[in-house]
This record gives C-alpha cells, sequence and structure tokens, in this order.
C-alpha cells in the first residue's frame, strides 16, 4: 500500500512510527511531518490546510489510504476533496468533523440525541453571556465553539474572571473561534478519554486514557493541549466501556448517520466520569494529542488494516484489536512559556539516542538546523513515551529518558500518571 499521512505532530509522529510496522505499506509519505518523521517516511512541506495540494499529492502517489492526524485539515474539507478524487480517507467529513469544530454544533447534537452531557447555553453577545452568568454557581466553563489548538476552555472560580475570560473571547482571543462562545454546567469527577473507530455505521472501541491538561505539577497553572497521559486508566471500568458504547458512541452514530452526516475516523469521546457514569464533555474528530502515542505503544495488532477498514466500511468484518497488557505513558517535554508565549530555537542535545526497546522518543515541534542540530520549534517540543509491566514501571521508563536529554530550555511535569499511583 501507498498511504499518505497528514500532520506534523507527536501524535502524528506516532502514528507513522506504528504505520511503518505495517508489512502492507510499501510507501509513507508524510506532510508537512517533522525531523522525527522523515526517518520513517519521506516527508512534502505542504501545510495541513493545503487541501488542494494535499490531494493532488495523494493522487500524485496513487495512495491506497490517507490518514488525516489533525483536526484543522478535517475542518478544512480534506476528506471530501479525496473522495471526489477516489481515494480512502481516514477522518469524517467537513460537516461531520463539526462534531469537533464546533461545540455548539455537538452540544445540540446531544441534546436532540439524548447524549449525557452538561447543561449549557450558548452566546454571540457579550452582555447576555455575562447575564447568563449571574443565574449560574462558580466555577463557571466557558469555552470557545470553534478551534482553539485545545486551549480554548476558561474554567473561572468568580464572577469577575469569568467576566474577563468572555471579554477576552469576544474580543478576539481565539479569533473567529470565540466569537460564539458556549457556557456549561460544572461537571465534577475524573476525566478520561475514550477512543472508537468509526466507518459510518459501526463503531469499534479502541482504548482508552488519561490526560494531564494542566500545565505543571499538582494540577496547577494553565490549561495545555495536555502535558502527558498513561492507559490504560483505572478509572475507565469494563462497566464505563460499556455505558460509553451504549448511552454515548451508538446514539452519536446513529444520530450522524440519520442527520446526512455518517461520521467515519476516529471519535474521540472525552468523558467526565462521577459515581460510575460518564458524561460527555466534548468530542474530537481525530486521535488524541498525546494519547494517541500511548495507544500506539500499546497496540499489539497491525494498525493499517483498522485504518482501512474504517476509511472503506468494513469494520464490521475486523476482529477486536489486540493490546499489550503492558501500561504505556508519556511525558511532554515542552519549551518554557508554554502555553502561552513558548520560546523557540533553544538547542535539543541527546533527544535522538537509543533509550532501549521500549522506550520512543516522538517529535512534537522541533526543526532541523543547517548544521544538523536539533531546534525546539513549537509548545509541546517532545513526548517521551514508554512501555512497562506496570504504570509506574512505564513512568520511570520515560522519566530516566528525560534524564539524559539536554535541553535546559524545556520543562515537564514530574507527576504523570498520579491518579493512577
Amino acid at each position: 500500500m501507498n498511504i499518505l499521512l497528514i500532520g506534523s505532530g507527536g501524535r502524528e509522529h506516532a502514528l507513522a512510527w506504528k504505520i511503518r510496522q505495517s508489512p502492507r505499506v510499501a510507501r509513507l509519505a508524510i506532510a508537512p511531518g517533522n525531523p522525527g518523521m522523515a526517518a520513517l517516511g519521506e516527508v512534502h512541506d505542504l501545510k495541513v490546510t493545503d487541501v488542494a495540494g494535499l490531494t493532488a499529492l495523494a493522487v500524485e502517489m496513487q495512495a491506497d489510504l490517507v490518514v488525516v492526524g489533525p483536526e484543522a485539515a478535517l475542518a478544512e474539507g480534506i476528506a471530501d476533496a479525496l473522495k471526489r478524487v477516489g481515494i480512502p480517507c481516514f477522518g469524517p467529513t467537513q460537516k461531520a468533523a463539526q462534531l469537533e469544530s464546533s461545540k455548539a454544533f455537538t452540544k445540540d447534537f446531544c441534546k436532540r440525541h439524548n447524549i449525557p452531557t452538561a447543561a449549557y447555553e450558548t452566546f454571540t453577545d457579550l452582555d447576555a453571556a455575562k447575564a447568563y452568568l449571574k443565574t449560574q454557581s462558580a466555577p463557571y466553563i466557558i469555552k470557545a465553539d470553534g478551534l482553539a489548538a485545545g486551549k480554548g476552555v476558561a474554567i473561572s472560580p468568580d464572577l469577575p474572571d469569568a467576566y474577563a475570560e468572555l471579554e477576552a473571547m469576544f474580543g478576539g482571543r481565539y479569533g473567529a473561534a470565540s466569537q460564539t462562545v458556549v457556557i456549561e454546567e460544572f461537571m465534577a469527577g475524573e476525566e478520561a478519554s475514550v477512543f472508537a473507530l468509526a466507518d459510518g455505521e459501526t463503531a469499534i472501541l479502541f482504548g482508552y486514557a488519561q490526560d494531564h491538561k494542566r500545565a505543571f505539577d499538582g494540577d496547577a497553572g494553565p490549561n495545555t493541549g495536555g502535558m502527558g497521559t498513561y492507559s490504560p486508566a483505572p478509572v475507565v471500568t469494563p462497566d464505563i466501556l460499556d455505558i460509553t458504547e451504549r448511552e454515548i458512541l451508538a446514539p452519536t452514530m446513529a444520530g450522524m448517520k440519520a442527520e446526512g452526516n455518517a461520521y467515519t475516523g476516529v471519535l474521540y469521546a472525552g468523558l467526565m466520569i462521577e459515581n460510575g457514569r460518564p458524561r460527555l464533555v466534548e468530542y474530537n474528530a481525530r486521535f488524541g494529542d498525546p494519547e494517541c502515542q500511548v495507544l500506539m505503544l500499546r497496540l499489539k495488532s497491525d494498525l493499517v488494516p483498522y485504518l482501512l477498514a474504517a476509511a472503506t466500511g468494513r469494520l464490521k468484518d475486523m476482529p477486536a484489536p489486540e493490546w499489550y497488557e503492558d501500561a504505556a505513558v508519556c511525558v511532554v517535554f515542552a519549551a518554557n512559556g508554554y502555553p502561552d508565549s513558548p520560546v523557540g530555537g533553544s538547542i535539543i542535545r541527546g533527544a535522538e539516542q537509543d533509550f532501549g526497546p521500549h522506550v520512543s522518543v516522538f517529535h512534537a515541534g522541533t526543526k532541523r538546523l543547517d548544521d544538523g542540530r536539533l531546534a525546539a520549534a513549537g509548545g509541546r517540543v517532545l513526548n517521551i513515551c514508554a512501555r512497562g509491566a506496570t504504570i509506574q514501571a512505564a513512568r520511570d521508563a520515560a522519566y530516566d529518558a528525560i534524564a539524559k536529554i539536554d535541553w535546559p530550555m524545556g520543562f515537564y511535569r514530574s507527576d504523570i500518571g498520579w491518579r493512577a499511583l
């Protein structure tokens, strides 16, 4: 098979690493890729939102499958463009991707199909939003409607802070993404991420993990795109998976099909779990980042047949995927100043050494300088991931690897996996 993988982050590096292991793959092209992925396939300098350029590349290379990593490409309609030229795409259409690209769309969809989620209201007017907040109780959950790179959510402890967040969002903090905001009821409990593969008709469970959203140890500091993950997560019990499948995933698949937006690709349900009951926090239309990394380390089966079956409507013919019993942990090594103003350009040494058979370092925001040195080029720069017999063993291996990387301009959380431990 010839496969085109779209994306440039740690999630896509992990996907490329797993795809490359498949005996079915003859050619792997990656656009735009990163220095870490350059060893796994040919990289092409195309933006993930360059739908015409990406489609032309897929046609030129006679791609048998295109795998879409980031949500921005889906929101631009890459799956629709590929469908027009007859190339299977692992990822939803532009309309179906609204499950991620519009929080208001998803909340309204959940209401129509009785999917358990937080109570909410949607606003396009600052004064109306402030008036509504006065009728609610703290803490206040305020979300930008559109895509904001995982950072468009504010949890405000009091009204003055909530007003300031609203003013910033309506004032353009996230551009067009925050011209509409959703204010939600606060949900207590423990968060978890459950993944399913979908082919428009069928959805099959495809792993679960728990993320650490806050920047610093002890869940302190600002929300980020994710500072680390581990899998399996003890909070996701067989009962939780069963309820999630019946009450959240199944009605979503049926509802999307009934409304003419049959969903294919990854359906990523962010859950809040309290007293043995999951409720939907939000949907993502792609693998999580950095959740994907731990899933790829734990997946025993060949990934490629599952991606192809989802893209071509044949998931019902697939066996349940096999997983290693081992746990996996991912620690994000981020640039100082992340998430607000990460410092770029600093030199990273030692990230590309051999850390042993069960440790993988995925590049998330790096660049190769003309002299061959590796430098930071993003907020979340490296993902140090390890597999081990237990979460503790995997975590120890990941932190042992970090200690061997010479990058004084980076920081990381030292407590990834604390809830499980």
